[in-house]
């Protein structure tokens, strides 16, 4: 059918695969704002600059400590997550009654400062690295060819995401963060450090970013710009999904990210904007987002 259309398949999947790749991305990224929102009401337009320190991190491990990728997987997002939740206490905790304009502004300054002490460090010319060994290499589907590192980023991200909804929707420290974002005076009286809680979940937010950064780190070069040129995508994929919502932004992740491979297939013309046509058209019809709900 698609070559009665002029279309090889393997140039369909295989933008179908990039799409899939992106949206694991949009997925993660997406899922750490929606947590932060939802938990703290704080935009976070640092994530982008999180997200890059993920990459970061993992190059400096490998290249001055010599900690592999796997090890990276998991160290990185505790070291970012780390200056996240001193970035909560010294600076987010104190914007908390105010309105959502002034944690903006506080988090797109920092994105600039961090952004700026990466690149007068490091250039903008990108740092190369490696894919581990294990993972070289690719599988031959007959209709395309699947690299194998590709296909990992879309199961880790999936398992990531997926882990990340069932603790949240379907366990008790869910239940007493979704109770806290409702009521957090009553969640105190029953001897619940509030306070704490907050400030480990926007930690937890920012290692989701961090993680990306990590698996983005083989596919693409790390450097101080990558947070930059993705940031304003996935907060389309926000604002589609709905604001804090956790399931909505793992499927409009995904779900947006096939759509936009889809669209170089057929109208490349149209791929770098087509994710904020979608948000358009949504937010004329459902201003709360897919997934969200009216305030």
């Amino acid at each position: 059918m698609f070559e009665l259309l002029g279309i090889p398949p393997q140039a369909l999947f295989g933008q179908l695969l990039l799409g899939l790749i992106n949206g694991s991305f949009y997925a993660l990224l997406s899922l750490g704002l929606a947590i932060i929102f939802g938990l703290l009401n704080i935009i976070n337009f640092t994530h982008g600059a999180q997200y890059m320190m993920g990459a970061f991190v993992a190059w400096m491990l490998l290249n001055y400590l010599g900690i592999n990728y796997w090890a990276a997987l998991f160290v990185a997002p505790v070291i970012v997550g780390i200056t996240g939740v001193i970035i909560e206490r010294l600076l987010i905790s104190r914007l908390y009654h105010l309105d959502h304009l002034y944690g903006l502004l506080l988090t797109f300054g920092l994105a600039l400062i961090i952004q700026g002490l990466f690149r007068n460090y490091y250039g903008i010319s990108g740092l190369p690295y490696q894919i581990p060994g294990v993972l070289s290499g690719g599988q031959n589907l007959g209709f395309m060819f699947l690299p194998n590192y590709r296909g990992w980023v879309i199961v880790a991200s999936l398992i990531v995401c997926l882990a990340t909804w069932f603790i949240i929707e379907k366990t008790r420290l869910g239940a007493y963060l979704r109770a806290a974002t409702e009521n957090p005076t009553l969640v105190g009286a029953f001897g619940i450090n509030v306070p704490r809680m907050v400030t480990l979940t926007y930690g937890f937010g920012v290692a989701l970013a961090a993680f990306a950064g990590v698996l983005a780190a083989p596919i693409y070069a790390v450097n101080p710009n990558m947070g930059a040129d993705l940031i304003i995508v996935v907060f389309a994929v926000v604002v589609i999904g709905g604001m804090g919502s956790i399931l909505g932004s793992i499927v409009t992740g995904f779900g947006l990210g096939l759509i936009e491979g889809l669209t170089r297939v057929f109208y490349p013309e149209g791929s770098a904007v087509v994710i904020f046509v979608v948000m358009a058209i949504v937010l004329l019809v459902k201003p709360a987002g897919l997934f969200g709900r009216a305030a």
